[in-house]
């Protein structure tokens, strides 16, 4: 498995994240064989959230990797919190805090690798958060902090008051959800494309050294389902499997390949369950798709050149 730095972290991290939103769908063994089989891969980070399941998704990974002292050195753990599902968006340091060792107790550990804010909070005080950030860092608990789903003004922000690295910055994108993409190449037109929905955050991330992790690369629209053979997106899969046919590899793998051939040094987050096709998404790690071929799947997803 292939590694990045994980922004200013100093964290050697694999190039694909085991996102572990839906691991309470699988048994105890079925849990038990999925993490092995990632860890054999080399794909030892795992992310979590402490809403995932109303926290059952990580008291059923911790079991599931039957964590020890011995197997914690070998995983990276990352978690978020902010999210009171129906209710709020809370970064109060109180909510932090407790979201924190709700996280430490669940996942039987005593620190988190990474701590990242989960979504934007309207009400947000970044001398509170930049408060919690300090008890958690000096305490242990928390080793580095990230945020997600934030632009650029949001980021700036919260570091005049906070003093650790934002080392990520967890974003939707896949290649039909890839408007901080698309609105760079139509920079300066008139038209749809170019309307600037996230401050340019694709371009803030790669100059402050903030790894992009993005989220649900595989769906469209906001978890309306799988662009892959799906009827609805004809010429994008005809073009996939195209390409996949060309590398012997999966549709699946080649998805991810697009995203790993931008420059940003992403780390993508998949959400699969399936051991079998998470080996097809760490094998995108071992292809380097051409800049041709980039740009015909961009253009085949409804993309279009100024």
């Amino acid at each position: 498995m292939k590694t990045i730095n994980l922004g200013l972290s100093g964290l050697q991290v694999p190039v694909i994240a085991v996102g572990c939103m839906r691991i309470n769908k699988l048994d105890a063994s079925e849990a038990s064989a999925f993490v092995k089989t990632a860890l054999d891969l080399g794909a030892n980070f795992f992310d979590h959230a402490d809403i995932y399941a109303a926290g059952a998704s990580e008291k059923i990974f911790a079991k599931a990797i039957d964590m020890k002292p011995a197997v914690r050195e070998k995983v990276i753990i990352q978690s978020k919190c902010g999210i009171r599902p129906g209710k709020a968006f809370d970064f109060s340091k109180d909510h932090i805090l407790k979201s924190v060792e709700g996280s430490l107790k669940r996942l039987k550990t005593e620190y988190l690798d990474v701590l990242l804010l989960h979504r934007p909070d309207a009400l947000v005080e970044p001398e509170e958060v930049a408060e919690a950030f300090g008890i958690l860092q000096s305490s242990g608990k928390v080793r580095h902090f990230g945020v997600s789903n934030q632009n650029p003004m949001q980021i700036n922000l919260l570091k005049k008051y906070v003093k650790q690295p934002l080392v990520a910055n967890q974003l939707q994108l896949s290649i039909t959800n890839c408007t901080m993409i698309s609105q760079g190449v139509h920079n300066n037109m008139g038209d749809e494309f170019a309307v600037s929905r996230d401050g340019s955050v694709l371009d803030f991330c790669r100059l402050h050294d903030i790894t992009i992790q993005p989220w649900s690369p595989f769906q469209y629209g906001f978890f309306k389902g799988v662009f892959l053979d799906n009827p609805e997106f004809p010429e994008l899969n005809t073009k996939i499997n195209e390409i996949a046919k060309k590398y012997g590899v999966t549709n699946t793998t080649i998805a991810l390949a697009w995203l790993l051939r931008h420059p940003a040094k992403m780390q993508p987050v998949t959400g699969t369950m399936n051991a079998k096709r998470l080996k097809e998404c760490v094998k995108a790690t071992e292809i380097t798709i051409t800049r041709d071929e980039w740009y015909e799947i961009f253009l085949a997803a409804g993309n279009i050149l100024p």
